[in-house]
């Protein structure tokens, strides 16, 4: 059962980041897709804020992925490992750049965010959350949550 909600602002996407955050733990996977400028490394940065992670979230979409480790004294309990799978998809076999990537080795240990990794990373764990932003034209985002397998619609719906 997805769950649907509106955030005018990118403020108020890193915000739901924050919350969002809240009911992530180790080995969840969540994927983000969109178009772009519609928000996705906006509610990435509130996950990190919430997890309380070293150093400041941007988008990876250079140098394709990227680990923030926890930050005790922010009350960090969880590494951050932010993807982006944009720039594989025109590869003859974006699948086997993921696994060179080696995201497997860390989601166990980890919250892995995925940008665009819709298709591409949904085998390296058994559950995970499909969440859809778009922007309207005036900023406004509707983010649509898709819990996938596991505890994750108890999760979703436990945001309110």
């Amino acid at each position: 059962m997805s769950q649907v909600v509106k955030l005018p602002t990118v403020a108020d996407t890193q915000e739901f980041g924050r919350r969002l955050a809240g009911v992530l733990r180790a080995g969840d996977l969540v994927l983000l897709t969109g178009p772009l400028g519609a928000g996705k490394t906006a509610l990435t940065q509130g996950i990190g804020a919430g997890l309380g992670v070293l150093g400041e979230v941007t988008s990876p979409t250079f140098v394709i992925a990227r680990v923030h480790r926890p930050d005790p004294a922010r009350g960090g309990r969880v590494p951050l490992v932010h993807a982006d799978a944009y720039r594989l998809g025109d590869a003859a076999d974006p699948r086997a750049e993921i696994d060179d990537l080696d995201l497997d080795a860390s989601v166990d240990e980890s919250v892995t965010v995925v940008e665009w990794g819709e298709g591409l990373v949904e085998q390296l764990t058994d559950a995970h959350l499909r969440v859809r932003i778009d922007r309207r034209d005036d900023d406004t985002r509707i983010v649509e949550l898709d819990p996938v397998g596991g505890d994750w619609a108890q999760r979703v719906a436990a945001l309110g």
